[in-house]
């Protein structure tokens, strides 16, 4: 299978708000950055579907299901800037910054996909 049809197979394995979370965030992605390519990476027993990836030009974000949450972590998300204030986890570290979308919560469509497309011009800038 191809990466894509890993991920569409990962959204429907779910099957419930996590899969449809996932998927949403997915389409922004590909509405924010129509040539995005997706990947699987980080594939481990305890984890046998692996981690969809989004890069373009390097990562983009990872989103990983949870229990109890979608954990969609952008690569170089301490470099970007956030004024909708989008990130809500993996704030202390020097790198990464992450979105936890737990079940109920809304995304916020416009400010997620600036966040996609400011991803891109980082790693365009290398």
């Amino acid at each position: 299978m191809s990466p894509s049809e890993h991920i569409d197979a990962r959204i429907a394995e779910l099957g419930d708000w996590r899969g449809a979370t996932l998927a949403r965030v997915r389409a922004l992605i590909r509405e924010a950055e129509p040539d995005v390519v997706e990947a699987v990476k980080w594939r481990k027993p305890a984890n046998p579907g692996g981690v969809p990836v989004w890069e373009l030009e390097g990562t983009i974000c990872t989103g990983e299901t949870y229990k109890d949450k979608v954990k969609i972590t952008f690569a170089q998300g301490a470099e970007l800037e956030d004024p909708a204030r989008m990130f809500n986890a993996s704030l202390s570290g020097s790198t990464r910054r992450a979105i936890d979308l737990r079940e109920g919560d809304q995304l916020d469509d416009v400010a997620f996909k600036q966040l996609v497309t400011a991803a891109v011009a980082r790693n365009a800038r290398g």
